[in-house]
């Protein structure tokens, strides 16, 4: 919840960045910083001033703006401010409030950013394999390490997770590079022929680590202690809580939810669970795509390349042909046979021999006739128009055989009655339609909470479901089948 509620508060520290007056802003807050890193915390406004005017473009720059800028600062709590009394030699000094200003926590923080993202595609970003190879064997001093003293753990924690975030966040950055627009586009270009052996061998380089170094630490922290997991990171925790902190309260509950957040972040980047891959592997099928992709990008630019070197081969040699032709006729046919019909159309048909004669040429043999129809959307087969025949006599010669058939069926029924039951444990065979039927009207009555329904013919009846839970045996034409032994009972109106 605490999360949630930083989440929801405006950041106006980073307000400065896009205010009107931006120019002034940044650069005030650009000086701040550079003495900042000079261990110079605290500046004056006559100091400011002084730098700010130093740059041509602020020439007109006058010392009202300046106050005004350090005190719009200070009010989106870029700068912290502080009366100092010991310059004051008057009163009227004293009044006016000289102030000294220093960057806040934040601001310091901001400006770190804001200068990454200015020499980003300076710095850019790379695949470490030697960081890969540290975390290995700080992983193999895990359970050395719990002996030391909190000061030595807290060291060797640190540079733990300074290497995992700057493997972490290399590797993401690197892979986003390769998948870019602009990647994308250089990948066509013939200069990718001449980089990409560099490229493929580095990602190469970079998958021998993982192979060589992720199987390694993920069998370190499979196999790790609890014990000793649980006494490394308490310590961590107890010297983080020993650091002196001024107007910052953090409880314990706060750090132990970092150090172990980061642990399991370690764990979970190296460890492949029963239901989740680890993020190692895959790095390892990202790396292994892209290499498929950057070598299959470089076939297509060779065949490209070698296809028009070719050809140019090809041309001369037609025209050297041509050159040799005697006369126009000849040039005509050599025309035909070179620019001709690339792909002629072949028609494939079930051709039946008249004569089975081998010495029978093509042209003797009777022609194939295939019906050729147009490919367009709007083409219709013809249909052919006929009258409406008369059926009538055909549907009465079927309804006559249904009532017939329901006749029968109905006798066949009738006869399994015994003074108006049917009981199924007492049924003779019985064919498989009269089965069909009795299931029937047993699931139509199931059905009901009554247990009762209709038959086809408008005949009530019931089940009787006393002896349920005993079963019969009922025997038909095309085999046996096992069932409760219900008795099906039609109504006395119905009998």
């Amino acid at each position: 919840m605490q999360n949630l509620d930083k989440l929801m508060k405006p950041l106006v520290e980073v307000k400065y960045l896009t205010a009107d007056n931006v120019d002034r802003y940044r650069s005030i807050m650009r000086i701040f910083f550079k003495n900042y890193e000079r261990l110079k915390y605290w500046m004056y406004q006559e100091e400011v001033y002084d730098e700010m005017i130093k740059n041509p473009y602020f020439k007109e720059y006058r010392i009202e703006q300046c106050q005004q800028d350090l005190a719009a600062l200070r009010e989106w709590r870029n700068l912290e401010a502080i009366q100092d009394t010991k310059r004051a030699m008057s009163v009227e000094e004293f009044t006016n409030k000289k102030f000294r200003y220093r960057m806040s926590e934040y601001s310091v923080e901001i400006e770190r950013l804001v200068l990454r993202l200015e020499n980003l595609s300076v710095e850019g970003s790379s695949l470490e394999p030697t960081l890969l190879e540290r975390i290995r064997i700080q992983m193999e001093q895990f359970s050395m390490i719990s002996v030391k003293d909190a000061e030595q753990i807290n060291a060797w924690w640190k540079d733990l997770n300074n290497d995992f975030i700057r493997l972490n966040q290399n590797y993401q950055d690197y892979i986003r590079d390769l998948n870019s627009v602009k990647a994308e586009e250089m990948m066509h270009t013939k200069e990718f022929l001449i980089f990409k052996d560099r490229l493929i061998e580095y990602l190469r380089s970079f998958i021998k680590s993982l192979q060589k170094n992720v199987g390694i630490i993920e069998e370190l922290l499979i196999q790790l202690d609890e014990n000793v997991l649980v006494a490394v990171l308490e310590k961590v925790i107890d010297y983080e809580l020993s650091i002196p902190r001024i107007d910052v309260e953090i409880t314990r509950e706060q750090i132990k939810e970092k150090v172990y957040g980061s642990y399991n972040s370690i764990r979970n980047w190296f460890v492949s669970e029963k239901m989740t891959e680890s993020e190692a592997a895959k790095l390892f099928d990202v790396t292994n795509d892209i290499i498929r992709r950057i070598t299959r990008y470089a076939a297509r630019l060779s065949e490209k390349n070698a296809l028009g070197a070719n050809r140019k081969e090809e041309y001369r040699k037609i025209a050297s042909i041509f050159m040799d032709c005697e006369n126009v006729e000849e040039a005509h046919k050599m025309a035909a046979m070179v620019f001709g019909l690339k792909s002629p159309h072949h028609l494939k048909g079930q051709l039946v021999r008249e004569s089975g004669s081998m010495n029978q040429g093509v042209y003797e043999e009777k022609a194939l006739q295939f019906k050729l129809t147009p490919r367009i959307r709007t083409y219709n087969e013809k249909t052919h128009r006929s009258g409406i025949t008369e059926s009538k006599r055909k549907k009465e010669e079927v309804r006559r055989q249904l009532i017939q058939t329901i006749k029968e069926n109905q006798e066949k029924i009738a006869n399994l009655e015994v003074d108006g039951v049917i009981d199924f444990s007492n049924l003779p065979v019985i064919e498989s339609r009269v089965r069909e039927i009795l299931l029937k009207w047993l699931s139509n009555a199931l059905e009901d909470s009554s247990y009762t329904a209709k038959t086809e013919d408008g005949r009530d009846y019931k089940l009787d479901m006393e002896e349920a839970d005993k079963r019969c045996i009922v025997h038909c034409e095309d085999g046996n089948f096992t069932m409760p032994k219900i008795r099906l009972i039609f109504t006395k109106e119905n009998l």
